[in-house]
């Protein structure tokens, strides 16, 4: 058992001594070496038993001890702390010895972030190591939770200033000392009180950072419908704190595994996803869905992320928070950081005052405006995440609805120009331990952020009118009338009251930017990613034409030839750009053959293709669809494309669809399928398709087997052909599985791509189209489990 404190200057426990206290001297005889009792302490910390806490020494011992060891009274201090914070205390004095503590820590802390670490140098076991080790966080911990507990039928009640003391202390120590946060995290009843502290302004924002830490580390995702109030709670949060609240959110509401990640394997998240629709919803699902049901939710989040810095929080307020962000080390950094900003901005004015004889305004006068730019952007990012996540699950159309109504679109385009998309000032914000070029700096996240919500809201709903402003939807309808063709339904049941206004629509703007972006811009794939999701679904020759008629296709095959863009990513998605943009348009084609315009382009252009068919497949089955349309269409216009376009001819060719083919089955595998190579299996069977409808199917599967043959690799190609057809089988015929996406990228019917399939798969080997009569009898392995390496 382990020995009861002795109070201050007593006599008290000087008699006996424990067996933890015996251990840690080692043995009667023997004088305690500190770094036996460290060890003894850090023992029971990983054990719970034994040596865990100040308490169990007496205060005589621990002042001899801190003399040799330099542990600056910590131990001490724990002491007294534990004797003041019993049940029946008043905290007067233990709020005292929390002010005693706290500077130990937090210049340490301080130090020990910005890399500085000059105390942990000079001290062999820095402060919040011993806080740790003598039991400071689990004693915070309980005092923090005091209120949870009820003497009499009445609740113990702690001040804010000692809440906020014990925080600091604890985040502090988080900081310092490895493992501590991951203790916290698996106190689960602490993780979801500490949710309840944030309902005081006063220990809001520390709570919140402490929270955001915690999360970060948690091994299972917490339930905010386990949060007393949570509806509450939120909807009594101002703007300020619901923008901060929004990082919390962020971890909560995002799947924890990777399985969600382009890279990861579709027999993975197959696997995954047979294991949660028997466990049913993820906590993530279940998060998005309380938060969901808060009434007002997501209208106060439209409001937040489309305020102008104008209406943000007033100057006072604002220097008051930023203030005490001085306390919390991340923020303390980004407002050092401001601070230089605002500094260089005072010297320039103060230059250009003298200049022209004018009198200059302070740094201090020009400090809250630069602050206030950066504080909305900090904001801003966080708010756009959540809306995005939000976006891409399973209330979706709710949440669509949503935004629509409160008119994020239209507010995101007014501050486009003046702060999403602002022109960089000569020093633009850095973070500590990042660069200007680091996609981490708060301006380049927010227009990452902001991109990756366009492609979210555009992605195949038709709300993504609502990027245009009314001259532009007539644009569109006017582009119809003149092709005599019906004008899109989504475009005559789009809102007008709910469509940017201004000069120029979000889709316009976001053009004008891509446009001028340099060639090696982290943003170009982003741009073109979100541009792309404009034109994805049921192909729209208005649509097409309004991107045609602002040189859109020009750009992108500038990247692609004559700045030879050796990016993977960019490629990738300029390649699917051009895909959707010229697929069964013959203007389109026009214009790609009057840029085209020589053979050496020509040849640059193949060359990038060639490079990564992974990359510019989706290109090649949209030209190979096209080339399929325009050869069964009678018209002189498209007759003199076909005739003229370098492309088009270059595909018809069969050993070129031969050898695309070819390489296309072979650069894939059931165990490397992923959401990125897919599309290769994909495009192979349009390929096929397409044949199948000329009844030259047998024909290109005899192709196939002379070339696996030339290749001295007989069976090889179409064995494998064989288990990716049988692994699409299970992919795309499950039920929860949308099979539109194939049917509008290709306007060819599900049914027909089903039936293909099957035909190939046919185990008859008399059949002249199934796969196994091309297989020779010694070269058979189409039976292979797809879990075998």
């Amino acid at each position: 058992m382990a020995a009861a404190p002795a109070a201050a200057g007593s006599g008290a426990g000087r008699g006996r001594r424990s067996a933890a206290t015996v251990a840690a001297w080692g043995g009667w005889g023997g004088r305690p070496r500190p770094s036996n009792i460290l060890l003894q302490l850090r023992q029971g910390q990983l054990t719970g038993r034994g040596l865990v806490r100040a308490v169990q020494f007496t205060e005589t011992f621990l002042t001899e001890r801190d003399k040799q060891s330099k542990w600056s009274g910590i131990p001490q201090l724990l002491l007294k702390l534990h004797a003041t914070s019993h049940l029946h205390s008043d905290f007067a004095e233990c709020q005292n010895i929390l002010k005693e503590i706290s500077p130990l820590l937090s210049m340490e802390a301080m130090a020990f972030v910005t890399e500085e670490r000059k105390l942990t140098q000079e001290t062999t076991y820095p402060n919040t190591y011993i806080f740790d080790l003598f039991g400071g966080v689990d004693l915070l911990v309980e005092i923090l939770m005091r209120p949870t507990i009820s003497i009499r039928g009445q609740k113990l009640k702690i001040s804010d200033e000692m809440s906020k003391d014990c925080l600091s202390i604890l985040y502090n120590t988080c900081v310092c000392t490895e493992g501590v946060t991951k203790r916290l995290a698996e106190k689960n009843d602490f993780v979801i009180f500490l949710f309840t502290l944030m309902t005081s302004k006063k220990t809001f924002l520390q709570t919140a950072t402490l929270i955001e830490d915690i999360l970060g580390v948690k091994k299972e995702m917490i339930r905010l419908d386990e949060v007393p109030n949570l509806s509450s709670l939120v909807s009594n949060f101002d703007q300020q704190q619901l923008a901060n609240f929004c990082r919390i959110l962020a971890v909560t509401i995002s799947e924890m595994d990777t399985g969600n990640d382009d890279k990861h394997t579709l027999l993975a998240k197959n696997a995954q996803q047979k294991k949660s629709l028997s466990l049913g919803p993820s906590a993530a699902e279940i998060n998005q869905a309380a938060l969901l049901s808060i009434p007002g939710f997501v209208e106060r989040l439209c409001k937040l992320a489309t305020r102008k810095v104008s209406e943000s929080t007033g100057t006072a307020s604002f220097l008051q928070e930023l203030e005490e962000w001085y306390t919390w080390l991340d923020n303390a950094l980004v407002l050092d950081a401001l601070m230089r900003v605002a500094n260089e901005e005072s010297e320039h004015n103060q230059g250009a005052s003298e200049e022209n004889g004018l009198p200059h305004t302070s740094a201090r006068t020009q400090l809250p405006q630069s602050m206030k730019i950066m504080h909305e952007i900090m904001y801003k990012l966080e708010v756009l995440y959540v809306l995005c996540v939000l976006l891409m699950g399973r209330q979706r159309n709710q949440v669509h609805r949503m935004i629509a109504e409160f008119k994020l679109i239209p507010g995101l385009n007014n501050l486009f120009d003046k702060l999403i998309w602002r022109k960089h000032s000569a020093s633009a914000l850095v973070l500590h331990g990042h660069n200007q070029n680091c996609d981490c700096s708060p301006d380049i996240t927010l227009k990452i952020q902001f991109l990756r919500l366009l492609q979210s809201f555009s992605d195949h709903h038709e709300n993504k009118y609502l990027l245009l402003n009314n001259q532009e939807l007539n644009e569109l309808s006017a582009i119809s009338l003149k092709a005599n063709i019906p004008e899109v339904e989504a475009v005559l049941n789009t809102d007008r009251s709910l469509v940017c206004d201004g000069k120029r629509g979000l889709l316009t703007r976001l053009l004008q930017v891509m446009k001028k972006e340099p060639a090696e811009s982290s943003f170009r794939f982003w741009q073109a990613r979100a541009v792309e999701s404009f034109l994805r679904g049921t192909t729209s020759y208005a649509d097409q034409m309004f991107l045609l008629k602002r040189g859109l296709l020009e750009h992108i095959l500038y990247c692609i030839v004559d700045s030879e863009c050796k990016s993977r990513d960019v490629l990738q998605s300029y390649f699917d750009l051009l895909g959707e943009l010229m697929k069964f348009n013959v203007d389109a084609f026009k214009r790609f053959n009057k840029y085209i315009n020589t053979d050496a382009k020509f040849q640059v252009f193949l060359k990038q293709i060639n490079s990564s068919l992974v990359d510019s497949n989706m290109l090649v089955r949209c030209v190979t669809l096209s080339l399929d349309r325009f050869e069964n269409q009678v018209d002189m216009k498209v007759a003199e494309v076909l005739s003229e376009c370098r492309l088009l001819a270059y595909i018809s060719q069969v050993p070129t669809q031969m050898s695309f083919l070819f390489r296309l089955i072979n650069i894939i595998h059931v165990q490397t399928l992923t959401q990125e190579n897919v599309s290769c299996l994909n495009t192979s069977l349009v390929i096929l398709m397409l044949a199948r409808r000329k009844e030259r199917l047998p024909l290109y599967l005899r192709l196939l087997q002379r070339m696996e043959h030339s290749k001295k690799y007989p069976g090889f190609l179409l064995n494998n052909f064989h288990n990716l057809l049988r692994f699409w089988q299970q992919h795309y015929l499950h039920k929860d599985k949308d099979s539109t996406c194939l049917e509008n990228s290709s306007c060819i019917s599900f049914s027909y791509w089903k039936e293909t399939v099957s035909i190939l798969l046919n185990p008859d080997r008399q059949s002249p189209s199934a796969l196994v009569s091309y297989i020779e009898e010694p070269y058979m392995d189409i039976d292979r489990d797809f879990t075998e390496e």
